[in-house]
């Protein structure tokens, strides 16, 4: 995979994270609202930091799709913090390929977005994985 590969899924990943979460926003009980609120802003920010790596690498970023299907129903608070683990999830699954793929300021900003996600995921499942990036895939 090429760092631009790379790159483009995982701005495909926060477009599809940055909608997950406004239904999570929607769903989340008052207590965890400004997690998700943060959380949002976070994806926003990676979403459009990775838009101008990917020019940097001479792409055209991919767009956001008008809707994403969601992996399980989000009627309640509970199923919306669930979604938050797994958007986290997955959102760290596409930068430990970017870890892989790029180098210099690109593989450190990836790292840190790897981490972020990482912490995140901890933070709304209550515990943690083994090799944050790389469960999903098992």
């Amino acid at each position: 995979m090429t760092a631009l590969d790379a790159a483009q899924a995982a701005l495909a990943a926060e477009h599809a994270a940055v909608y997950g979460y406004g239904v999570v926003g929607g769903r989340i009980g008052e207590t965890r609202r400004a997690e998700a609120t943060a959380a949002y802003e976070a994806h926003r920010a990676r979403r459009d930091v990775l838009r101008r790596a990917v020019r940097d690498l001479g792409g055209e970023p991919v767009a956001a799709a008008a809707g994403y299907e969601l992996p399980f129903a989000v009627p309640d608070g509970a199923a919306a913090v669930r979604l938050a683990a797994v958007l986290e999830d997955r959102v760290a699954g596409v930068y430990s390929d970017l870890v892989r793929a790029a180098e210099g300021p690109l593989r450190r900003d990836a790292a840190a977005a790897l981490r972020e996600a990482a912490v995140r995921a901890v933070r709304w499942r209550g515990s943690d994985v083994t090799f944050p990036g790389l469960a999903e895939r098992a």
